[in-house]
């Protein structure tokens, strides 16, 4: 659902960027909020700086480097290792360090007051007194749960389960220690070896005290793992040399006993034969395939030709054969010879029978020899077939004999692979056990002290130049942001350009807000003609003047979106500037709801509009207002059907009638939001101005009203924007008092 606010943030880019005016527009509009959040913050931030106490800071630096003069496992491991640095700093910020730290300096005993004053061990008391009593229970509630669930054989063992293990409190040193470790700050430069090691503390001398004995505390802590940690390997590699040396021995023997059993000296010379054979073999396999696929595709077309001799001799195994050749020309020859005694004798001459019976034993010779040939096929491809399949049982058992031989091979090969991999290892840890002895006591990382710690002459916290700066910026920051989000959560109209660009409506003037308990809208500019507030409703009588092509509109409806927009207000001050133009001006009173137009000019209100269009009076009352020049319809007694009333025929009568005796007819009629009268009185008049509060009027409620509006095809002349303040109407307004004085001159 798309969220509209009031705060037009621009959805495209011009050829300039962004659009800066609207929200420098909007930091002016909360300048005064802007300029308290940032007084507050910056109040706060000077109290918080000159009421903290002075922290001073002393460090030292170090270098630190990995000794790479090791053994061949550690050298190739330890190569290279980008958390080195960060590892080292760790250590340095270490429970150990800080515990070391306290011991060396006696901070426990000779500077224990400095760490521990009273309201302190107060604390300290306090909190672990809570931590004991949330321990303890914690123990109840564990134990109550496990005898819920825990056998009734398993009393006695629920029972010891249920005791509550008393909490050890912290020493002194620990405490010391823990706030050694929070004033203690451990930063590598980047790009280099070096470490500052620095600590923060109340008293100049403590800091550069702690400072020196962190890099020393550092250095006898790394001894003393140097030292653990190569006893350990020395014992953990001659265990491991042993295992290692029962292990090899085993494998040599399993490997010798499978070479002995599996005869592999001959293995590798059956290899490289066997590959041979089997490259042989599938030659002579691909042959006879071929060739038994040549005979079976020769059978099957002497098959499909069988019913048709003459197809059957086209087929090449007939048409080449030479026999078939010589029997074929002599038929030819011998069924010219009938034909040419066939010229001379009859079928029954003994010449033509004996020709005849020549011709059919040349006949049978081809049929005969052609089921010769077709039997010569037919044993060629079953001697095919027997010759497939034994070469394939060929290939099959020297395809075994190989898998069967690579399997071995490569069982020794592993055996092999993992005897020769123990005795890398074996050798490598006897090196190493020789090494480790000779090189126990060096050290596996090189410190060097660059920089000792100074004893520091001024503060380092706070800053108060920084701090500063810091709460002005982040008072301007969040007064600047605060204004933007209430900015971005207003939804209501505050300008002229939101109602011109989001709804393409024109805006006929904006009206300034009036302050001051004794200023009231409605009489203003009786008391004020020449204010600029005088000069807004003629620029909006002025506006409706210009807004149809060839007349003015002289029927006007005005209203609104909800109720106290300032509806009412405008159109009596419309109406009066209307006067002064020397127009005639009706006012009618359509809001036969919640009427006010009699009360705004002290008219009565007894009989009018209402008591007219219900027929209680033949003629509809036209009051005239004193001292005005203004002509007003009155609501009349409020009716319980107003919709009614105002959409009758005897409503669009009245109207046609009175604008034909006044020049301009100013409509008053409820709110739109809230009934439908100004929907109905839309289709009696040629427009209709629509007055928006700024700052009041929702944009939903806007485009709501504007839909309404729409649908009913009601001709919308324009907006007044009511309520402006000073800002925005001087953004829309143009001219100068003094100029519209001499005008009314």
């Amino acid at each position: 659902m798309q969220n509209n606010h009031s705060i037009d943030f621009p959805d495209d880019f011009d050829d300039n960027g962004l659009d800066f005016r609207r929200y420098i527009k909007v930091l002016k509009k909360h300048w005064l909020l802007i300029l308290s959040v940032v007084g507050v913050i910056f109040f706060v931030t000077v109290i918080a700086t000159y009421t903290t106490l002075p922290i001073y800071l002393a460090f030292s630096q170090v270098l630190i480097e990995r000794n790479t003069g090791k053994s061949t496992l550690e050298s190739n491991y330890y190569n290279y290792d980008p958390d080195f640095l960060e590892t080292q700093a760790e250590i340095i910020k270490s429970e150990n360090v800080a515990r070391r730290v306290v011991v060396t300096l006696q901070l426990a005993t000779a500077y224990r007051e400095h760490f521990l004053k009273e309201s302190t061990d107060r604390k300290n008391t306090e909190k672990e007194t809570s931590e004991s009593s949330l321990r303890t229970k914690f123990q109840e509630m564990k134990g109550n749960v496990f005898s819920f669930f825990s056998d009734a054989k398993d009393k006695n063992t629920t029972s010891e389960n249920q005791k509550i293990v008393p909490v050890e409190s912290k020493t002194d040193e620990d405490i010391i220690a823990d706030m050694v470790r929070v004033g203690l700050s451990v930063v590598p430069q980047k790009n280099t070896k070096i470490v500052n090691i620095s600590y923060q503390d109340r008293s100049p001398a403590i800091a550069k005290l702690v400072a020196d004995a962190v890099v020393k505390a550092y250095m006898d802590e790394m001894l003393e793992i140097k030292l653990s940690t190569s006893n350990y390997s020395l014992k953990w590699m001659t265990a491991k040399a042993g295992e290692e040396r029962d292990k090899l021995e085993r494998l040599e023997r399993q490997l010798q006993d499978f070479m002995r059993e599996n005869d592999l000296v001959t293995v590798e010379n059956r290899l490289t034969i066997l590959p041979q054979k089997l490259s042989e073999f599938g030659g002579q396999l691909s042959k006879a395939e071929a060739q038994k696929k040549e005979m079976q595709d020769l059978l099957e077309q002497m098959k499909a030709t069988q019913k048709n001799p003459e197809a059957l001799e086209r087929l090449p195994v007939f048409a080449s054969d030479e026999v078939l050749k010589a029997i074929r020309e002599r038929i030819y020859k011998a069924e010219q010879n009938i034909q040419e005694l066939s010229k001379k004798y009859g079928t029954k001459h003994p010449v033509m029978i004996r020709a005849m019976d020549e011709l059919r034993l040349l006949k049978n010779e081809r049929k005969f020899e052609i089921d010769r040939i077709v039997s010569t096929t037919e044993n060629s491809y079953q001697l095919a077939l027997s010759k497939n399949k034994s070469l394939q049982n060929l290939l099959d058992t020297t395809k075994s004999e190989t898998l069967n031989l690579n399997e071995k091979f490569v069982q020794y090969s592993i055996m092999k692979r993992e005897v020769d991999s123990n005795r890398v290892l074996y050798d490598t840890l006897q090196a190493n056990i020789k090494q480790q002895g000779v090189t126990e006591q060096s050290q596996s990382v090189n410190i060097w002290v660059i920089k000792r710690a100074s004893l520091p002459g001024t503060p380092a916290k706070p800053n108060k130049e920084k701090n500063l700066l810091i709460g002005l910026f982040l008072g301007l920051a969040a007064g600047v942001g605060l204004a933007l989000f209430l900015e971005y959560l207003d939804n209501t109209l505050n300008n002229v350009q939101q109602i011109e660009e989001r709804f393409g409506l024109t805006v006929l003037g904006s009206i300034e807000v009036v302050k001051g308990k004794d200023k009231n809208i409605d009489t203003y500019i009786l008391h004020n003609p020449l204010s600029p507030l005088a000069e807004s409703y003629r620029l909006i009588r002025s506006a409706l003047l210009l807004s149809s092509a060839e007349h003015p509109p002289r029927v006007t409806l005005i209203t609104s979106m909800s109720k106290s927009e300032g509806k009412t207000a405008t159109l009596t001050n419309l109406a009066r500037m209307l006067v002064q133009d020397k127009r005639s001006v009706l006012i009618i009173d359509c809001d036969l709801r919640r009427p006010r137009m009699h009360s705004l000019l002290n008219m009565p209100n007894e009989i009018g509009l209402s008591s007219y269009l219900a027929g209680t009076v033949d003629e509809c009352p036209i009051l005239s207002v004193p001292d005005e020049g203004i002509v007003l319809i009155p609501s009349g007694p409020i009716p319980p059907n107003p919709s009614e009333l105002l959409g009758s025929e005897k409503m669009k009568k009245l109207i046609t009638d009175l604008a034909s005796r006044f020049q301009f007819l100013l409509l008053d009629s409820p709110p739109l939001g809230a009934v439908t009268d100004c929907l109905t009185l839309s289709q009696f008049v040629d427009g209709t101005i629509l007055v928006v509060k700024a700052g009041s009027t929702t944009i939903e409620m806007f485009e709501g009203g504007i839909k309404k509006m729409r649908d009913v095809n009601a001709r919308i002349l324009g907006v007044v924007l009511n309520s402006v303040k000073s800002r925005e109407q001087s953004a829309y307004q143009y001219g100068y008092t003094s100029y519209y004085a001499k005008d009314d001159d």
